[in-house]
């Protein structure tokens, strides 16, 4: 064989090598392993009887001890396949194999890293919070339950790393970074100092809550092997099945990304919804994994809360210059502009009215998003018209409750949402909302001040909003109605949440 050739297959092969763990961090894994499955047992200090004692832990241990040592010696969490492949190699192969399959597993990136075992503790994953900052309903509600839960000792918040394969604990700083919306480089200089090894944590008999829609497929496969193959309890909160139920108002291809959510939650203990409609939705899909023989997570809803803080006269008086235009009503529509939500409909809506002659302002608050070229090039023909119309993003907390408490109404015609936020926030701010006569937006309507339309139907959708604008009786009596309704807060439904976390129930 040729010199050349030799070199060249010899450099193939150390591309395709598994990478070393360095010793002292292997030494440290396996120790770490030893300290979870024998915590009685002292270490008596050698290497070689700690890795002889631990093949003969596994040999009388389940998946569960299997899943976990993937995850210690790998420095990443385990996929379904790796821990059924490791299972298997060790019956074949005996213990040892499972060691073998770490090695295997492990990547550049994850050999170097220090591993840690949390066991018993509850681990919050704020993965997008950290590394995609967005001010969506899903994330303000990830966001409120984080803050609330910030003091409880129990609770570790997460991130991710870069690969989306391992667990990482995050400071206080990062986790009060990503808490408030702050960038994501200054999220990530209040994480881990630069120039040491990754800290990553693995759950070991504890409790895992997902309190964000987690899609990246990495993570999901992560996800769906610590729910099927740990100890530990997995929950998740379940904001709509709606890439499901209506895949024809998703992204295209979004229905495809969200079955990997699902094909994990499949595995979870419990699913908490933010509404009924939603609790309906995901019960729906339980009963659709009888098929595969899987009793699927128990289903158990949790309103979300109606909460718009009070806005300071400071913050009324500055979107008030922002966002009132003479004398005109301002109306407000809250949430991005996808189809799902109906943001054209409201634009014709609009201009039937400006047509017959009725003043006022229409103000739009979030960001473009999927197929809203229709949007976006109606709303640049109205403005070049005239019309007191625009459209905003990124508005902090403070402007966006004092918003709603200047605007006449708010509109909400979406075709399907979890819950509707932009409606229970409207109402708690006194503000009458205009919505949707179905699902959880006709749930959240159900104490007053709200009047329900067919979303389908621009007509239906200018009438209630010409009924609104020139009718005061009807806005007085809306108005009275919403200030009526009850308070509810986020802390309040973060310690019921918490509670239904840890709850024991029956799946299914």
């Amino acid at each position: 064989m040729s010199a050349p050739l030799t070199r060249l297959i010899q450099g193939v092969a150390r591309r395709h090598r598994p990478p070393t763990v360095p010793r002292d961090e292997w030494r440290s894994r396996v120790d770490t392993l030893l300290r979870v499955l024998e915590p009685d047992v002292p270490l008596s200090g050698d290497p070689t009887a700690h890795r002889q004692r631990l093949v003969a832990v596994l040999d009388r241990s389940g998946t569960a001890e299997t899943w976990l040592a993937l995850a210690v010696l790998s420095g990443r969490l385990p996929t379904a396949s790796d821990v059924v492949v490791a299972r298997r190699r060790s019956q074949l192969e005996g213990s040892a194999a499972v060691l073998s399959a770490a090695h295997s597993t492990a990547t550049p990136a994850s050999a170097r890293r220090h591993v840690d075992v949390v066991i018993g503790r509850t681990l919050v994953d704020m993965g997008d919070l950290v590394l995609y900052p967005l001010g969506t309903g899903i994330q303000r509600v990830a966001r409120e339950v984080g803050r609330a839960w910030r003091a409880r000792p129990e609770a570790l918040a997460v991130g991710w790393t870069a690969a989306m394969d391992a667990l990482v604990p995050l400071d206080d700083a990062a986790r009060d970074a990503a808490l408030n919306l702050a960038p994501r480089s200054e999220i990530a200089r209040g994480g881990q100092p630069r120039r040491t090894r990754e800290r990553v944590v693995v759950p070991w008999r504890g409790t895992y809550v997902l309190p964000e829609l987690a899609i990246q497929p990495r993570r999901c496969a992560a996800l769906q092997a610590l729910a099927e193959h740990s100890p530990t309890r997995c929950g998740v909160i379940g904001f709509d099945c709606v890439p499901l139920t209506s895949p024809e108002t998703s992204a295209r291809g979004f229905a495809a990304v969200f079955a990997l959510n699902l094909a994990a939650v499949a595995h979870f203990d419990r699913v908490v919804a933010i509404s009924d409609a939603a609790a309906t939705e995901y019960r729906g899909w339980t009963r659709m994994l009888g098929g595969a023989g899987l009793p699927g997570p128990e289903v158990r809803p949790l309103v979300l809360p109606e909460h718009a803080p009070q806005a300071s006269d400071q913050d009324l008086e500055r979107a008030r210059r922002r966002f009132v235009v003479a004398d005109l009503p301002l109306v407000l529509c809250v949430g991005s502009h996808e189809p799902r939500k109906n943001h054209l409909a409201v634009l014709h809506a609009a201009e039937l009215l400006w047509r017959k002659g009725l003043r006022f302002s229409l103000t739009f608050v979030g960001g473009n998003s999927w197929n809203s070229e229709d949007f976006r090039a109606t709303l640049k023909r109205l403005i070049s018209e005239g019309r007191p119309v625009e459209s905003v993003s990124r508005l902090d907390d403070a402007m966006l409750w004092a918003a709603y408490r200047l605007a006449r109404c708010t509109v909400f015609p979406s075709l399907n949402e979890g819950f509707g936020l932009p409606v229970a926030e409207s109402l708690s701010a006194g503000t009458p909302a205009i919505t949707s006569r179905f699902g959880s937006m006709a749930e959240i309507s159900g104490g007053g001040g709200a009047l329900l339309v067919d979303p389908r139907d621009d007509g239906d959708l200018a009438a209630a909003l010409e009924r609104l604008l020139v009718d005061d009786e009807l806005h007085g009596r809306l108005t009275a109605e919403a200030r009526e309704r009850p308070a509810t807060g986020w802390e309040q439904y973060a310690a019921e949440l918490w509670r239904l976390m840890h709850e024991d129930g029956t799946p299914g």
